[in-house]
Formats: C-alpha cells, sequence, structure tokens
C-alpha cells in the first residue's frame, strides 16, 4: 500500500508540475503569428504590383519615384494578421488602439502632392503602424521624421520600421499639432489625422516653398484634403477633394499652450 500511495502521490506531483510549466509557459511566450512562407510572399509582391498598377498608377497618380515607393514597402506588413489578407486591397484597415493604415492609394497621392525632392526634409504627423513614413524614406535623399501621440502606437512603429532596415526614420511620441521644433524647417509636412482648423505651429514650421498636405474637417465625418504652399510668409490654399481620416487629439487641437 506504501508503494502504491507513493505512486500515485508522484503522478500528482508530476501533473501539478507540468500544470505550472504550462501556465508559465503562456505567460512568458505569447502566441507568435507564423512568418510568411516563401510563396505567400511571393504572393504578395504579385498583388502589390497589381495594386499599384491597377488602383493606384491607373488613376491620376504619375510620380515614377513614387510609384516605385508604392511597389516597394510590403503594406501586409504593416497590417494586423487578422488583415493581411487583405494588404493589397485599396481600402483602409483597422489598426491598434483605434487607429488605422490609410487606403493605398491615398497615400500615393498625398506623397505625390509634397512634391519631394532629394535633400528635403519631411515630417509626417501621425505615424500610426510607419507604413506611409517607409513609402517617404523610399524617396531617394528624403530625410523623415515622424510623430506619433500614442504612445503604444509610436514604439511599435519604431520597431518594426527599424527591423525593417529604415533605421533613419527619426520616430518621436509626442502631440504632433506642435509639429517638431527642434528639426524645423521642414521642406513639407504631411498630417495622417484630420483636425477642425489648420494647425499654425505646422505652418510656422515649413520653409519658403514648402508644402503642406493636410486633411481638415468635423471628427466624425468627411473631410477635405488641403495642400498649402507657403510663399512670402503666407500660405496659398488648394481644396484638393474630399477623404475621411481618424480625428486629430491632443492638447494642441484644443488650444492648449506648447510644452
Amino acid at each position: 500500500m506504501k508503494i502504491v500511495k507513493r505512486y500515485w502521490r508522484l503522478q500528482v506531483l508530476v501533473l501539478i508540475w507540468m500544470l505550472v510549466f504550462l501556465l508559465a509557459g503562456c505567460a512568458q511566450s505569447p502566441v507568435q503569428t507564423e512568418e510568411p512562407t516563401q510563396a505567400e510572399q511571393n504572393d504578395f509582391e504579385q498583388e502589390r504590383l497589381e495594386m499599384v498598377e491597377n488602383t493606384i498608377a491607373a488613376r491620376d497618380v504619375t510620380d515614377p519615384d513614387v510609384l516605385d515607393a508604392m511597389r516597394t514597402v510590403p503594406r501586409h506588413l504593416f497590417v494586423l494578421p487578422d488583415y493581411i489578407e487583405m494588404a493589397y486591397r485599396d481600402h483602409p484597415l483597422p489598426i491598434d488602439y483605434g487607429q488605422t493604415i490609410s487606403q493605398p492609394y491615398i497615400v500615393a497621392w498625398m506623397t505625390e502632392l509634397l512634391e519631394l525632392k532629394p535633400g528635403e526634409k519631411v515630417l509626417e504627423i501621425g505615424t500610426g503602424s510607419g507604413y506611409q513614413a517607409a513609402v517617404l524614406a523610399e524617396l531617394e535623399g528624403v530625410e523623415v521624421y515622424t510623430i506619433e501621440i500614442v504612445p503604444e502606437l509610436a514604439e511599435i512603429a519604431a520597431d518594426r520600421l527599424d527591423g525593417l532596415g529604415y533605421s533613419d526614420i527619426e520616430v518621436k511620441q509626442g502631440d504632433g499639432y506642435y509639429g517638431w521644433p527642434e528639426y524645423a524647417p521642414f521642406d513639407a509636412i504631411i498630417v495622417t489625422a484630420a483636425p477642425d482648423h489648420l494647425p499654425a505651429p505646422l505652418v510656422e514650421q515649413l520653409v519658403e516653398g514648402g508644402r503642406l498636405v493636410v486633411p481638415i474637417g468635423p471628427p466624425g465625418g468627411y473631410q477635405s484634403l488641403w495642400k498649402f504652399v507657403k510663399e512670402g510668409g503666407e500660405v496659398t490654399a488648394y481644396n484638393m477633394g474630399g477623404v475621411r481620416f481618424v480625428p486629430f487629439t491632443g492638447e494642441g487641437i484644443r488650444g492648449a499652450p506648447a510644452p
């Protein structure tokens, strides 16, 4: 009987230790998404090329450098795993913290409107997943600075961009309403969230001849995409048409002074 009792005690101890091990493993090792196979990568590349030809170049985006950038950046690596099969469809997709990754056509169009040249410096407001910043970084000789207000998104995007080889992109967590004075002035500024008015600090941080592309309108509705060109200290405004973006957030949009 003693032998039997010891045997069952041993079995119970083994089961307990197995349970502890499994629970510890679950706590320390979150489920990882499998990396796409080579065949899947090839499929994604083909989908990306078709996206550019059929939904971007076929419309009014003609800048060859912008089209090359859109052909190069792997959008499927910037979307959530649940949406990876939709990565190259021409519509926005949700990302973490209630934000979105913009429609590919809109990314290309706004990039073209910036009219960037080698050696110029561009500021992006609203890093999100990092996709727009990566497209900008693919343009030859362009310096990219990007600001994200959500701390977790800023960290995720910085790690993702660095891991994909975009280590020259400067990422900052903060309120983009105030721009980035330390690196100003900028030749171009792109805003990927919608304020309800034109942020004055962004205009101030443009060089003479600088371009600012920003959607402006009420939160939760449609906005107009505007291109502003700074000339003689003033800005000339061009209404490019209707768009829809997530709203601008932060203290700056509510009138708080710069920190």
